[in-house]
């Protein structure tokens, strides 16, 4: 990784963190390629059973993409595929997030504005600082918000997110936690202490129930009931060794040892 972005594993949590400070961790190309590759590793690699995604700093979690980067490659280029959401030759970050098997938890502050409020929203579980100022003002530059077009009114209710989406304006964090769109407010300093208790909750618990989960979550969005209930997304965990352990050790008055196998 370079100065962009930072990728830890420890005790099965995988910590993924934005380090370009002096640019409010805005996400110019390097970055984006940096967090796919991260989050890829976090994905593939068996040691790892849960993945923060926190920042550097104490101004912005993220202010979206780099419009410097944006100005310069409109000023010595045409515009190409690569300018398009999900085209272009490389994956979509928040999609590479989204289909990461693990469950992602976003640990967010500051300025969350455009791709770095989509960042958020990609993860499973939001916990913001209650100096969060989230919002979506791609329609103040002339910008599309791909994902959060689809997946905010998937979130919060479709008038809240026609609101958030058609008016550019930023929430608090109070208000955040009002419409659900965080699921925890906690005071700066506690920030990045609480996102780890909450890894090491999940950690705790069975791996691949957890994974199975999320799998379920995302992949039968959309579906009627009796197609979704009979979507069998893996993994299964219910013909596993960690579901025999489970059993085995509510017997035995033991805390379960997960091999999430």
């Amino acid at each position: 990784m370079s100065h962009n972005v930072t990728s830890t594993v420890e005790d099965r949590i995988a910590t993924i963190s934005l380090t370009a400070v002096d640019r409010m961790n805005a996400l110019d190309s390097a970055t984006i390629s940096e967090l796919i590759s991260a989050f890829e590793s976090a994905h593939h690699d068996h040691e790892v059973w849960v993945v923060v995604l926190r920042a550097e700093g104490d101004r912005a979690f993220c202010v979206g993409r780099d419009l410097r980067e944006v100005g310069s490659n409109d000023a010595t280029r045409p515009e190409t595929i690569d300018s398009v959401p999900m085209r272009g030759l490389e994956r979509n970050l928040f999609e590479v997030i989204v289909e990461c098997a693990k469950p992602v938890i976003a640990a967010i502050f500051g300025h969350t504005l455009g791709g770095g409020a989509e960042l958020a929203l990609a993860a499973d579980i939001r916990i913001a600082a209650d100096d969060l100022s989230i919002g979506f003002p791609e329609v103040t530059r002339g910008f599309g918000a791909n994902f959060a077009s689809v997946v905010l009114p998937r979130t919060v209710p479709i008038g809240v997110a026609n609101d958030l989406l058609f008016t550019g304006r930023r929430i608090g964090a109070s208000e955040a936690a009002a419409i659900h769109l965080v699921n925890q407010v906690v005071p700066p300093a506690a920030l990045d202490r609480s996102a780890r208790d909450y890894a090491e909750t999940l950690r705790s618990n069975a791996p691949l129930t957890i994974r199975r989960y999320k799998a379920m979550g995302t992949k039968t969005q959309g579906l009627p009931l009796a197609a979704a209930l009979r979507l069998d997304a893996s993994p299964n965990p219910y013909l596993s060794e960690d579901r025999r352990e489970g059993v085995a050790a509510f017997l035995a008055k033991r805390n379960p040892v997960w091999a999430a196998r």
